[in-house]
């Protein structure tokens, strides 16, 4: 009624009135309201229907019929699906893998969902779309936590070195914690940073990257250090590195440390 545009909150709106009774909000605009945001500014606002009803989309609302409506929570006094289920939903109609893993990754890591609840709504769900999703999480579900991570996850792979378990802690032979490596082969005592410029180059940070580092060399743990970048543009580089680094923790007899889960 007003000669404006009309306001994200009231495209909102106008798309669950538009859904009726039951209708709830999910996909990029619902994982707003959960407060992630690892992705694109969100545009068409995705909301699901009852299967019976018959409604389409039309302009900037896209209209999903559901056998499986979700029970929704309350976020700013509208209906939003829950994390798991609007992630997935996103992710189906996204065509850049780096994004879903982004948004994946994002959604685990700050505990708004967890990786058996995708993988659940992944198995339940339309498998439309749904290929880049199934690539992302296998990562998370193997415990990567960060989108570097994940695609640390890849590259130990393409590696071809045994299974490593991800941000477990470690402990010296008195009990003292020494770090939480992103990858770790507890058999050789093996681990694996993937240090971030970002969060390593400051001066508290450097230092508690120092310090670290100190721990891992006195506990007699052999690591190796990655930057996030060299995952994608130097993969065969990090291959190599890291099957160097894995063949030098064999070669020496395993320190005393323990891992837990």
């Amino acid at each position: 009624m007003h000669p404006t545009e009309p306001t994200d909150e009231q495209r909102l709106r106008a798309a669950l009135i538009r859904g009726g009774g039951s209708t709830v909000l999910t996909g990029l605009w619902a994982l707003r309201r959960h407060g992630l945001r690892e992705f694109p500014e969100p545009d068409d606002v995705h909301i699901l229907v009852p299967d019976e009803r018959e409604i389409t989309s039309s302009g900037f609302v896209v209209v999903e019929r559901t056998t499986r409506l979700p029970v929704p929570v309350i976020r700013g006094k509208l209906p939003v699906a829950p994390v798991h289920r609007a992630a997935l939903d996103a992710a189906r109609r996204i065509r850049d893998f780096d994004t879903v893993q982004a948004l994946l990754a994002e959604a685990v890591q700050r505990k708004r969902c967890t990786p058996e609840q995708l993988d659940k709504e992944l198995r339940l769900g339309s498998q439309r779309g749904s290929a880049l999703a199934r690539r992302a999480l296998q990562a998370i579900l193997g415990g990567a936590e960060s989108v570097a991570e994940a695609e640390a996850w890849e590259v130990w792979k393409l590696a071809e070195l045994p299974p490593a378990e991800w941000n477990v802690r470690l402990f010296d032979e008195h009990g003292a914690f020494i770090a939480k490596p992103d990858a770790w082969c507890d058999d050789i005592a093996f681990a694996w940073e993937i240090d971030s410029r970002k969060w390593h180059s400051g001066a508290a940070g450097y230092s508690e990257t120092l310090a670290r580092n100190a721990r891992y060399t006195a506990a007699g743990i052999t690591f190796l250090q990655t930057l996030p970048t060299q995952l994608r543009t130097e993969p065969d580089r990090v291959i190599a590195d890291l099957r160097s680094a894995y063949a030098a923790a064999q070669r020496r007899p395993r320190p005393p440390v323990t891992c837990r889960r």
